[in-house]
């Protein structure tokens, strides 16, 4: 998370820092997130438990019908309470009772923390004081509604979402992992020991927290909404027009370590075409798979497989393919406009 925040103690920085990093132990963290995300898009300032209840375990609910294991643990009552809920066992009342009580135990307390420290902008307060339960969100929190990275937030959780449970659900062995992407569906999906294919998540909601919102080349902000002005396009950074170049010394140029998001009109400039970026964005490139990497999911494992077991060798495998990339496209691109990049 240090690495991430460098240069950038940015709000939208601190959000996505406890979105994409820290330990999972159970998935009620994004559940709380979203949970929060409805809260100040209502601009709610003061929330009880039992209230907060409905919309933290319909979350749950709703996940839990897709994918049973939302936990590491071997067994949860709460998570067993919202299990009854689906199989119709108990009602909507048992179930928000259930929840005020059992659903926010660790997480309140928990959800503000990355590895072992609070972030600097609280987000919310506690008030537990005469005998009710409560929290009251910040100015912080609300400033994020004004933000232009606000309207990617609820994907960019969700896909973070599905990617921890996806690992959780599919017991896959870790150094046989590979994510692979479906460049039609623009899609990220796995293939299980039958061959089946499982469909984990949309490729720019998962990769868009980890560019920080920005284009990767032009740093311009750049939206996951369909429909936006700003709408982000996938891009292969060493140009797919040489993938069997690649593959021949070992590389996929599909795999998740070459995928970047750059804004529409960084993408469709006809300069670009197939050219190699310039070289200053390979380290942007390594810090961005990094990030993942900390982050401690499928596409970790994934970039992991692809690209080395550790920084050396997988700074060794940019290099090379890199220059590989260069040898059969000889000239260089830069966008023609750039801000200063945080990463």
């Amino acid at each position: 998370m240090t690495e991430f925040q460098i240069n950038d103690p940015s709000l939208e920085s601190q959000w996505r820092a406890l979105i994409l990093f820290g330990k999972n132990s159970a998935t009620y963290k994004f559940a709380f997130a979203k949970s929060l995300l409805e809260l100040i898009d209502k601009e709610t300032t003061s929330i009880s438990l039992k209230e907060l209840a409905k919309p933290f375990s319909r979350n749950i609910t709703e996940h839990l019908k897709s994918s049973d294991k939302q936990g590491n643990s071997n067994s949860s009552t709460f998570l067993n309470v919202c299990r009854d809920y689906n199989n119709k066992i108990i009602d909507e009342a048992q179930l928000l009772k259930q929840t005020e009580r059992l659903g926010f135990v660790n997480v309140v307390d928990a959800f503000q923390n990355v590895n072992g420290g609070q972030i600097p902008n609280l987000f919310y307060e506690k008030d537990y004081s005469r005998g009710g339960k409560r929290i009251v969100i910040t100015d912080d929190l609300l400033r994020l509604k004004e933000s232009f990275h606000f309207q990617n937030f609820e994907n960019e959780t969700e896909a973070r979402w599905k990617l921890v449970e996806t690992a959780w659900n599919l017991k896959i062995n870790p150094n046989l992992l590979e994510v692979k992407y479906d460049q039609d569906a623009s899609l990220f999906f796995l293939e299980n020991d039958f061959m089946k294919r499982v469909d984990i998540t949309s490729v720019r909601d998962s990769l868009n927290g980890y560019q920080k919102g920005k284009c990767f080349y032009s740093f311009m902000d750049i939206s996951i909404i369909q429909g936006s002005a700003d709408i982000c396009h996938v891009d292969h950074f060493l140009p797919h027009v040489n993938k069997q170049v690649h593959a021949k010394n070992g590389a996929n140029i599909n795999g998740v370590w070459n995928l970047v998001l750059a804004h529409s009109t960084m993408n469709s400039m006809k300069e670009k075409g197939a050219k190699v970026p310039n070289k200053k964005y390979l380290e942007r490139l390594f810090n961005r798979n990094e990030f993942y990497i900390i982050s401690k999911h499928p596409l970790a494992e994934t970039i992991i497989n692809q690209t080395g077991r550790t920084k050396d060798l997988r700074r060794t495998f940019l290099e090379y393919q890199y220059n590989l990339a260069l040898e059969n496209s000889i000239v260089t691109w830069t966008p023609s406009e750039e801000l200063k990049g945080t990463f």
